[in-house]
């Protein structure tokens, strides 16, 4: 079953990362690289660079 932020990631990445990009200047290409089925991967690096939690990153995808 997939969660609904990996539903929102497949479905609309290029959006969602320009958004990221805007919001946060210190994201580079390689901090958002997505691969299909990566997700945790990439929610990791997220966490890492940007300092919050797993789920405060979730909910920020769902709601751009």
């Amino acid at each position: 079953m997939k969660t609904d932020t990996k539903f929102r990631i497949e479905g609309s990445w290029k959006e969602i990362k320009g958004k990221l990009k805007q919001k946060y200047a210190s994201l580079t290409e390689d901090d958002l690289m997505y691969e299909e089925g990566q997700e945790d991967e990439l929610l990791g690096r997220l966490q890492r660079k940007l300092g919050s939690s797993i789920d405060k990153i979730k909910e920020e995808i769902n709601q751009l």
